[in-house]
């Protein structure tokens, strides 16, 4: 087909010139009815049609108005639309188009068109609706595609067009009434001419790309007085909103959330009489709202969330009676909640959460009939919970972290039916557990923790059919723990800690299938662990510490192989540990406190019949550790004596310990010296090399492979690639070469912005084949979060790598080298920053057999794109090294001083991909903390992952964060450190996986209310 099109389209001329005379001799059928049938013939030869959807598109005919998604204007016979939407088809949008002189309507949505556009492509000056969207078309999008004149409509949203929309484009667009470029990848600013000469606009989507900088408001957008809707939602844009929105009489629908606008909203926004939806969530904005808002009487949607709005709470919220949903999370609100806020007679949803709002709960919102969702934790709300809010068909109730008080009501049916999250933690309920609460047989969440209810846990608890998180912790809960607490089979999160929970953990436990943390931890347990938890095979996180457990660990727990923290700490605990699973490799705060566990780690005696050790000092440990005390005060068994005697095992090990970390650090620094010469010395003599030999003619012809056209540029680089580099600015470098940015499009500027390693010569592959086959498997791996391989260069002296160009640079730089001008990174952006690489190197360990392994994750190599994405780059290139023996690997990859997995210094270990997720702790731990993972005082050394351990140990963790990220949350940040102390686990059995890690990370950033303390 694509033969067919090359004939074809030199051609078209020609016989338009011919058609003339075979009419007159023929059928009579006019030229341009053939210009018709002709260009519908070649654009089709360009596309791929799996199901022969335009089977009907014959050549042969006379007249192409019969065909199928063809329609023709009745008068004069031309066509006149186009539209093949969700047909499946794929391939490009050729040139044959533009012979449809008539052409109104083009629209060729939903389907699988890849490739960029054309700059060639003229479409027909005739078009008054153009529809791309929903396709995979990519590049820059040609300003001369369209003529601007006479089209009314122009969706090319969900693409992945990237680059700026020029100013040409929409230089005559007087005609334009809706245009959208939503979900692309396109930068740069908003073009002027769309804000100032489309006046006819009433639709302007440019949502979700990443558009940036401060928009033209004056006289720019605020002149589209024609617009019903402005959604610029997702991206990075900034500035503040001046006067003049009222100008916008029509305007209907106003989104503006998730960008960096500031300041406060304009005052005049009120008198935009039509607005029905308002969303600017996730900006900077701040100061009151405007009080011309209580015009807003056609409002139904209300989204304020996540700024830094301030001021009295707006008391005419309560009128304002066709709302539907109001967010006003996460802002700085104060004063009380109107009486009229029953007035919201529409309202479904409600969250006023986290403000400084405070006084009673209204009784009026009992009124709100429609309600469905309401949330008000973490305010400073008093008083009772209204009875008649829970005869309401609520689907959610969040009024956590408030200073409520009373009892928990009983309910109605309708709640039974309805209710799915009940979230009433950190208040100080009291009281027992409604009789009723088994019968809300859809509620999945319930987190009664931190109150004083005082109560036993009821057997109804277990007649939940669909409840997957059940939390109680530090609630005076007492009694025993129900045995049928699991009949529903589906429980996933089980939190008892802090109560006061007396005689044994239920052999039933053994039916929670579903668990993955089960934490019973601090309350008075006695009797043995059941051996029934050896059936949760799920199970991730088990907490059982300050107890009156006593006996021997079950065996069988040892089968649990995604346990990933264990605390069994003050018990009564005795024998050997399980063989199996994390069990061998739990640190001394894990087991400290028992009456005799066997254990290296620990001290004190073992209560079995095995040799004791030899201890010179047989009173250096309490005789008696009553659970009580060892309960109430461990920190007691963990203060040094003031005559301290170890044994000799410990002296030994210490002193060989001292004289190993000497020897490390002393051959890591002559390493480091050694490195910088030799790679130094390399880069000389490539460029010596390369200079001489082009002197003196006698070059070896390089052979460059490009993956994919798009990556294609200039030509001469291929010859000139010394001078090229000479050129380019250098970006960075590595333990395999040094990096350039380079644009393949040449000197021009519009070319394709590409990252260049010229990689070190040194113990890398020579023969070209070799090289080949492994450059290719590397370029095969595809992944949002890793830096992906677009090709090579390569000769005997030099080899290239053609790799994706990250323009934010390295986390490296982020943490440690960023310009006092530079913000520092955000919580939120670091959280996104761990997840996407955790997700990248799950990734490369299980996607492929075997499994590639990084060896040499740390900072330098994660890059960060726009939107502070993490894209891991030097993945598998220890693949191209001649051999991975001790020798590369030591003088390679140990110069990541502090990330290095211990296995990697040991032959007798198989080194496989838990170094990389020790790697991942510790580049966990300098996200977090801001800090390097070794540094070096006049009088000591601080090693990062031993400091985090012992401030986590003491209950002072937070110590240790990063300050200059500002607000954090404390429910993601602490679990995150302790993940990132299971995955330096010193034995790398003892590691979780990464596909694991994801699961917990996930976990971790549930949303806002279903934030929980996961370990």
């Amino acid at each position: 087909m694509g033969f067919l099109r090359f004939l074809l389209l030199p051609l078209l001329g020609f016989m338009a010139l011919l058609l003339p005379c075979c009419c007159i001799a023929g059928n009579g059928v006019s030229p341009q009815l053939n210009d018709d049938i002709l260009g519908l013939i070649v654009f089709k030869s360009d596309l791929h049609d799996p199901s022969s959807s335009l089977a009907s598109w014959n050549e042969d005919d006379e007249s192409p108005c019969s065909w199928r998604f063809v329609k023709c204007n009745p008068v004069s016979g031309r066509v006149s639309e186009v539209s093949i939407d969700g047909l499946g088809l794929a391939g490009r949008i050729g040139r044959g188009l533009e012979k449809l002189q008539h052409l109104k309507v083009l629209s060729l949505s939903n389907n699988n068109f890849t490739s960029n556009l054309s700059p060639e492509l003229v479409l027909p000056a005739s078009l008054e609706r153009v529809n791309f969207s929903r396709n995979g078309l990519s590049g820059r999008i040609p300003s001369s595609v369209i003529a601007m004149s006479s089209v009314r409509f122009l969706d090319f949203s969900d693409n992945l067009f990237s680059g700026p929309l020029s100013d040409e484009m929409f230089i005559n667009c007087s005609s334009l009434h809706f245009v959208s470029f939503a979900s692309n990848l396109l930068e740069g600013p908003v073009p002027k001419t769309l804000l100032t000469r489309c006046l006819y606009l009433n639709t302007l989507n440019l949502s979700t790309n990443r558009f940036s900088g401060s928009l033209d408001f004056a006289p720019g957008i605020w002149s589209l007085t024609r617009l019903r809707t402005l959604d610029l939602s997702n991206n990075a844009l900034s500035g503040y909103f001046p006067q003049g929105i009222s100008a916008i009489h029509n305007l209907k629908e106003l989104k503006l959330q998730s960008n960096q606008f500031s300041g406060p909203l304009p005052s005049d926004l009120g008198l935009c009489p039509h607005l029905g939806s308002l969303d600017v969530s996730r900006n900077r904005l701040a100061g009151p709202l405007p009080e011309s808002m209580r015009l807003l009487t056609s409002l139904t949607f209300l989204d304020i969330g996540f700024n830094t709005f301030s001021g009295e709470f707006p008391q005419w919220i309560g009128n304002m009676t066709s709302l539907e949903y109001v967010d006003f999370y996460s802002n700085g609100f104060t004063g009380s909640l109107p009486l009229e806020m029953g007035g919201l007679r529409s309202v479904k949803f409600m969250s006023f959460s986290n403000n400084k709002l405070s006084g009673n709960i209204p009784k009026s919102l009992m009124d709100c009939s429609k309600l469905s969702v309401i949330k008000l934790g973490g305010n400073s709300f008093n008083g009772g919970l209204p009875e008649g809010l829970f005869e309401l068909g609520l689907e959610e109730i969040d009024f956590s972290h408030n200073e409520l008080t009373g009892s928990i009501p009983s309910g109605s049916s309708r709640l039974y039916e309805s209710l799915t999250r009940l979230d009433l933690s950190r208040n100080n309920l009291k009281g027992n557990f409604p009789a009723e609460m088994g019968l809300y047989k859809n509620l999945r969440y319930l987190n009664l923790s931190l109150n004083n209810l005082q109560a036993k846990i009821p057997p109804e608890m277990g007649f939940f059919q669909n409840l997957s998180v059940l939390d109680l912790r530090s609630s005076a809960v007492y009694g025993e723990i129900p045995g049928d607490l699991c009949d529903s089979g589906s429980l996933g999160i089980l939190q008892l800690d802090g109560n006061s929970l007396s005689g044994p953990i239920p052999d039933q436990i053994g039916n929670c299938l579903s668990l993955y943390l089960l934490s019973l931890s601090h309350n008075n347990l006695s009797g043995s662990i059941p051996k029934s938890i050896s059936k949760l095979s799920k199970l991730e996180i088990l907490r059982l510490e300050s107890n009156e457990l006593s006996g021997e660990i079950p065996q069988e727990l040892g089968v649990l192989q995604n346990l990933l923290a264990v605390n069994i700490s003050y018990n009564r605990l005795t024998g050997r540990l399980p063989v199996g699973g994390i069990f061998p490799s739990l640190d001394q705060s894990a087991l400290q406190g028992n009456l005799g566990i066997c254990s290296p780690l620990l001290k004190g005696p073992c209560k079995m019949n095995v040799p004791k050790p030899l201890v010179l000092d047989p009173n250096a440990y309490p005789t008696q550790m009553g659970p009580q005390s060892s309960r109430n005060k461990p920190s007691e068994y963990s203060k040094p004596s003031h005559h301290v005697f170890f044994s000799v095992s410990a002296v030994v090990a210490i002193s060989a310990a001292t004289l190993i970390a000497i020897g490390v650090l002393v051959i890591t620094l002559l390493n480091v010296s050694a490195r910088r010469r030799s790679l130094a010395f390399v880069d000389n003599a490539l460029e010596s090399m390369c200079s001489s030999s082009s002197k003196s003619g006698t070059v070896a012809a390089g052979k460059l492979i490009l993956f994919d056209s798009s990556s294609r540029g200039s030509p001469n680089w291929v010859s000139n690639h010394e001078e090229l580099l000479n050129k380019a600015s250098e970006i960075g470098g590595g333990v395999f070469g040094t990096v350039y940015k380079v644009s393949l499009g040449g000197d021009g500027g519009g070319g394709r912005v590409v990252a260049i390693k010229k990689l070190v010569k040194s113990n890398m592959i020579q023969n070209l084949e070799d090289f080949d086959r492994e450059i290719r498997i590397l370029g095969k791996v595809k992944h949002p979060n890793l830096i992906s391989l677009k090709g090579y260069y390569w000769t005997t002296q030099t080899q290239l790598l053609v790799m994706e160009y990250a323009p934010n640079g390295s986390l490296q730089t982020q943490l440690h080298g960023r310009l006092p001008s530079t913000p520092p990174l955000s919580w939120e952006n670091r959280f996104k920053i761990v997840l996407g690489t955790a997700k990248g190197l799950a990734h490369l360990h299980h996607s492929f057999r075997p499994p590639i392994v990084h060896y040499n994750l740390k900072p330098s190599n994660i890059l960060l794109d726009d939107n502070f994405n993490p894209k891991i780059c030097d993945y598998g290139l220890a693949r191209l090294l001649t051999k991975l023996d001790k020798h590369v690997v030591n003088n390679r990859f140990q110069s990541a001083l502090g990330y290095v997995a211990p296995e990697l210094a040991c032959q007798s270990i198989r080194v496989n991909e838990k170094c990389d997720v020790h790697g991942f702790g510790v580049m966990i731990l300098e996200i977090v903390t801001g800090r390097r993972p070794v540094e070096y005082g006049e009088d000591n050394v601080v090693i990062l992952t031993d400091h985090v351990r012992y401030l986590l140990e003491r209950g002072n963790v937070l110590e240790c964060i990063d300050a200059s990220m500002g607000e954090y949350l404390e429910d993601e940040v602490v679990p995150i450190l302790k993940l990132a102390l299971v995955c330096t686990s010193q034995i790398p059995s003892s590691r979780p996986s990464m596909a694991e890690v994801v699961q917990i990370l996930q976990v971790i950033q549930a949303p806002v209310p279903q934030r929980i303390e996961a370990f």
